[in-house]
């Protein structure tokens, strides 16, 4: 008598183990997993796209930055340098380096802790002298200015917007102003030989004046998002700022350390 087949109850017949197992696992637990997996999707394209940050707002940023410092050179003591020797009012002007930190203080407002670098060395002689020996008299003219500043920093529109609980999405453009005040260092030195006004004689000498001076600034800039992180910001800002010359420059006025700056750098948000 023919037997029909037998399976082992504990193997699946062919082509049907697949089907088997998807039996038994319970539809719940099939939705849960996909819905794991599509947020794990969505939380990696959402950082590699730079759509937001995925847990709250920055509290801050860092900026670095540079460009160009333009010098007002308004007092005599550049008034009678440019006069005597062949310096020109722009050869105060040069590069400048900074670095500011923000601490974001409300929505549209950062308290901001900010510091540059800007200086120039300039070679010359004496436009109408010359020595004993028809040569030209030489000399160089260096000036140095390092501001550090707090300043109020505010936006005029949004920097950013929640989305749901957990994501911030910066603005693309971020528009801001700023005042502050603080103190400039400053260095007015120059080294090489000199004519005495009063006896014609050459001599070599170094005049060198250096001090801190209250200063205040006025700035405004723009912020570019480049990713949730990452910006690149745009500024100008100028300082208003006076100083006492040493005994070496006796008789010249205070040093005007004013001039206007622009920048342009990359802002770190943390």
């Amino acid at each position: 008598m023919n037997e029909k087949p037998r399976y082992d109850s504990h193997v699946a017949a062919p082509g049907s183990s697949w089907l088997g197992i998807a039996r038994r696992i319970p539809v719940s637990r099939v939705l849960g997993a996909a819905a794991l997996v599509a947020g794990i999707t969505s939380t990696a394209t959402a950082q590699s796209s730079g759509n937001g940050f995925l847990f709250e707002q920055p509290a801050g940023s860092l900026t670095l930055g540079g460009g160009y410092a333009h010098a007002s050179a308004g007092s005599d003591i550049f008034s009678f340098t440019t006069d005597q020797l062949s310096v020109n009012k722009s050869d105060f002007s040069g590069m400048t380096v900074g670095a500011d930190l923000a601490i974001r203080v409300a929505p549209r407002f950062d308290i901001v802790l900010g510091t540059s670098y800007s200086g120039t060395s300039t070679p010359s002689s004496y436009r109408h002298l010359v020595d004993q020996n028809n040569q030209e008299i030489t000399q160089t003219t260096e000036f140095r200015r390092v501001p550090v500043m707090v300043s109020l920093k505010a936006y005029l529109a949004d920097r950013g917007r929640s989305v749901g609980r957990f994501a911030w999405v910066p603005s693309r453009f971020a528009p801001y102003v700023g005042v502050g005040g603080g103190a400039m260092w400053y260095r007015f030195r120059q080294h090489g030989d000199f004519v005495d006004a009063n006896t014609s004689n050459v001599f070599t000498s170094d005049l060198n004046s250096s001090n801190w001076a209250p200063a205040a600034q006025g700035l405004a800039g723009l912020d570019f998002t480049l990713t949730p992180h990452l910006a690149l910001t745009g500024e100008a800002k100028y300082i208003w700022a006076h100083g006492k010359l040493s005994d070496s420059f006796s008789g010249f006025d205070n040093i005007d350390l004013s001039g206007l700056s622009t920048t342009i750098g990359l802002t770190f948000r943390y």
